[in-house]
């Protein structure tokens, strides 16, 4: 169950990181993967600066939505 509630947070997040960025991201599916990528980003983050959003699934959301654009910045510095 909760690889289920990872993919579905990483889902939502990296949708809403592709909405953020400017330019969209590098559209819906890989804006997903990233989200799911971007939670682990988000949380290593957040734990190095010892920073504590929301807690339940709307902090998860913005932890991963946080890491999916730091992910979307730096790929974005690539992709160029």
């Amino acid at each position: 169950m909760s690889l289920l509630y990872a993919l579905l947070v990483g889902a939502i997040a990296g949708w809403l990181a592709g909405k953020l960025m400017k330019g969209g991201g590098f559209g819906v599916l890989l804006n997903i993967v990233i989200g799911i990528i971007g939670g682990f980003v988000g949380n290593w983050l957040f734990g190095v600066l010892n920073i504590n959003l929301l807690g339940g699934v709307i902090g998860d959301i913005l932890t991963g939505a946080i890491g999916a654009c730091v992910i979307l910045f730096v790929a974005g510095l690539f992709k160029k």
